[in-house]
């Protein structure tokens, strides 16, 4: 009887270990969530800012998010094994050991619920840096070209009244 018991908790203590890794990655991750979309503010606003820095962070945003997923994956399977161990223990098994494993259960699935926020806002937040960022170009690029075109007009009516001012001193002339 000892052995199965051991089995439990060995079951119990690499839940508490990838819970722990999945937490402590998930804080990170939620950090990365808002740094990356307080760096795109002050790389749209500034020039200054280095060039690296948002390929960095969407490198490593896909980089934490696998590392996740994986995280999730492998705790998702021991939480499997530990429904496995209760089931093959028989119906009869302790309120303890059912309490426990439900709590890893909760535990999984608000970590489950939480990556996918955390990555569903970082990738909104991307989205819309994105689109904000192609209309600031758009807007950009149709201020220069209306300072050229008006340029270019300006340049055209001062050809214009020159040769108004030529014509009228040749006909002066004549």
């Amino acid at each position: 009887m000892a052995f199965p018991n051991q089995q439990w908790e060995d079951l119990r203590k690499q839940a508490r270990q990838l819970e722990n890794e999945t937490d402590i990655k998930l804080v990170s991750f939620s950090k990365l969530g808002t740094s990356y979309s307080s760096q795109q503010g002050v790389k749209s606003d500034s020039d200054t800012a280095p060039l690296l820095s948002r390929s960095n962070s969407a490198h490593m945003f896909h980089t934490m998010s696998i590392e996740l997923e994986q995280l999730l994956a492998k705790l998702t399977e021991v939480n499997d094994k530990m429904g496995d161990y209760l089931q093959s223990a028989g119906a009869g098994s302790s309120p303890a050991l059912l309490h426990t494993m439900q709590r890893h259960r909760d535990i999984l699935q608000d970590y489950s619920q939480e990556f996918n926020k955390t990555k569903a806002n970082i990738t909104a937040n991307v989205e819309r840096e994105d689109l904000l960022g192609s209309v600031r170009k758009d807007i950009e690029s149709y201020k220069n070209q209306t300072g050229l075109n008006r340029r270019t007009d300006l340049y055209l009516k001062e050809h214009e009244h020159t040769r108004n001012s030529e014509r009228m001193v040749d006909e002066q002339i004549r």
